[in-house]
């Protein structure tokens, strides 16, 4: 069930259904239309009142404003995939003091703001898995300049896989020449994918590293006619990214399963409202997931997933 209010509603014997709400970085794009998918499918599965909003321009400051609004309404768990952490930290702590449970997913706040972060992948796998998907791409003796389009330069989870693509970038002949933030923004990211094939005539690649900044890159290099020239890779569903693949735009499409991910962090959700996740714990079993491991205060949904010509148009999200 779906909501947006602070309504209760209740079970078939009476009694008041668990009300979790769902907040994504910005709401309206695929990739997180394609989570909410999945944690419509775990509220339905687990009967529990699912309430889903968030800005639609990834303001950080409106994502704080609903906090505080479900904290007066009373929910039982605040799900956060905070876009700038420092911004929404108070919010989710003053959640938290009221006793309602707070966690974190597809991005990590502060630790003290939440209890668990429902992680899609490590860092480091995701960072070195974009790197080597350049390199694979490129052929591992390329040597000229890439860049990164990231999204929000407050983006915790871009910022963590940044740092992990550094030092395997250094392990090759690709220079670092520069990093664009263009936020959460599509027009942005394709005006600097612009302004980096025009600016850098050694580009060999570009990352983009959010589902919005990768598809701007995409159409920017498209534009620009040197496809096959400069190769784009980057994070992005595979629906938003099949027309690129098929042109031969974009050779490689890295993410995770959004449904899945989605439906993980309402079982989550559950657990820990209802005593049944606590500090400490190693795994937890989450429906058709099975049992998935928890390292430190980290739920692990798996790793990376890698879209080409040969498999993308098997998925659907």
């Amino acid at each position: 069930m779906t909501g947006t209010s602070g309504e209760k509603s209740t079970d078939s014997s009476g009694s008041r259904k668990l009300r979790i709400a769902l907040l994504p970085k910005i709401k309206g794009i695929s990739y997180f239309s394609s989570c909410f998918k999945g944690a419509e499918e775990a509220a339905k599965e687990l009967g529990v009142e699912l309430i889903y909003d968030g800005p639609t321009d990834g303001d950080p400051r409106k994502q704080a404003e609903m906090i505080e609004q479900w904290t007066i309404d009373g929910v039982d768990v605040i799900c956060v995939a905070p876009n700038a952490p420092d911004v929404v930290a108070g919010a989710m702590k003053e959640a938290r003091a009221a006793g309602i449970s707070v966690i974190t997913w597809d991005a990590d706040g502060t630790t003290e703001s939440r209890s668990f972060f429902v992680n899609q992948a490590s860092a480091r796998a995701i960072g070195e898995g974009l790197v080597n998907t350049m390199l694979q791409d490129l052929g591992p003796e390329t040597e000229g300049d890439v860049v990164i389009i990231s999204a929000d330069a407050t983006s915790a989870n871009q910022n963590a896989w940044i740092e992990a693509m550094k030092p395997a970038l250094g392990k090759s002949k690709l220079n670092l020449a520069t990093i664009k933030y263009p936020g959460e923004n599509a027009s942005n990211a394709l005006a600097d994918g612009q302004d980096v094939i025009s600016k850098y005539p050694n580009l060999k690649g570009i990352f983009g590293i959010s589902s919005v900044s990768f598809p701007g890159a995409a159409e920017a290099v498209e534009q620009s006619g040197k496809g096959g020239q400069v190769l784009v890779t980057g994070l992005s569903t595979p629906n938003d990214m099949k027309k690129f693949v098929h042109n031969g735009t974009v050779r490689s499409v890295v993410l995770w399963n959004t449904v899945d991910l989605g439906y993980l962090t309402i079982h989550v959700a559950k657990a820990l409202a209802a005593g049944e996740l606590k500090d400490g714990a190693a795994s937890i079993k989450a429906g058709r997931l099975g049992e998935l491991s928890i390292v430190g205060d980290n739920v692990m949904l798996g790793d990376i997933m890698v879209f080409t010509k040969a498999n993308i148009d098997q998925y659907d999200f």
